[in-house]
């Protein structure tokens, strides 16, 4: 059970993102007119390698992600309920039984879970993202997550293309790299299929034009990661890639 926190107290808040490959919580207390991150949890979940061609979660993707929920509880436990937001993102959206797994969350788990749409995730990535790479011009972000990409265009604060596409490292590797193989025929029918999901955009991105580039998630942080063991040193000094 959540007790309201003293006022004697800083106030704590917390914010739950259920993706489709891992689930994370920040949690921070507020100082003035800023916040400090007091806790980060990360659990790769891997809710989208679950869902099959029917949209219906498998058991042990419910399993996983309950038991994550379970575990991010106890440190919610003492954060008053107003403080706490849960965003449930794409493979979530997609899933036809999310009423059995929001049955079995709430279990272990007593807090709303609000499903929230593809645009309202991108306008909420930019915000975060913005929070952190300030004043730095017209922005290109993108959030290459499980189930779903998400790119916008902005101005400071201001997002002003806002997309959400159903393709995911998740999602893609299930359909084109099945139990692990990779060949180069597999590498070009990925890549042209993402071509065929962001044709309709190009134009209009390209004409909003950006001054940065800047990616969100673990996937982009993995590739950085790939392209440093490989031997690239220039990115070593730019971890442009907010998480």
């Amino acid at each position: 059970m959540t007790h309201p926190q003293s006022k004697d107290k800083p106030r704590e808040i917390a914010a739950v993102d259920l993706g489709s490959n891992s689930f994370h919580m920040v949690v921070a207390r507020v100082v003035g007119e800023g916040l400090q991150i007091v806790s980060r949890h990360k659990q790769r979940v891997r809710l989208a390698a679950g869902l099959d061609s029917h949209h219906c979660l498998s058991d042990e993707a419910i399993d996983r992600g309950v038991e994550c929920l379970a575990m991010f509880a106890e440190r919610l436990n003492g954060i008053d309920v107003d403080n706490i937001r849960i965003a449930a993102t794409h493979t979530l959206r997609q899933s036809r039984n999310i009423e059995t797994f929001i049955q079995r969350a709430n279990q272990v788990f007593p807090y709303p879970i609000e499903v929230i749409s593809g645009e309202e995730e991108a306008r909420l990535i930019y915000m975060g993202v913005s929070h952190t790479q300030q004043n730095i011009g017209r922005k290109l972000v993108i959030d290459i997550g499980g189930g779903s990409t998400e790119l916008v265009i902005g101005d400071n604060f201001d997002p002003l293309l806002v997309n959400s596409k159903r393709m995911g490292c998740v999602s893609y590797n299930e359909r084109f790299f099945p139990k692990g193989a990779i060949s180069s025929k597999q590498f070009a029918a990925a890549q042209l299929a993402t071509r065929q999901k962001l044709e309709s955009l190009a134009s209009q991105y390209r004409q909003a034009g950006w001054q940065v580039a800047l990616g969100a998630s673990g996937t982009v942080k993995a590739i950085r990661e790939v392209i440093i063991g490989l031997g690239d040193g220039r990115w070593h000094n730019h971890p442009q890639t907010p998480g």
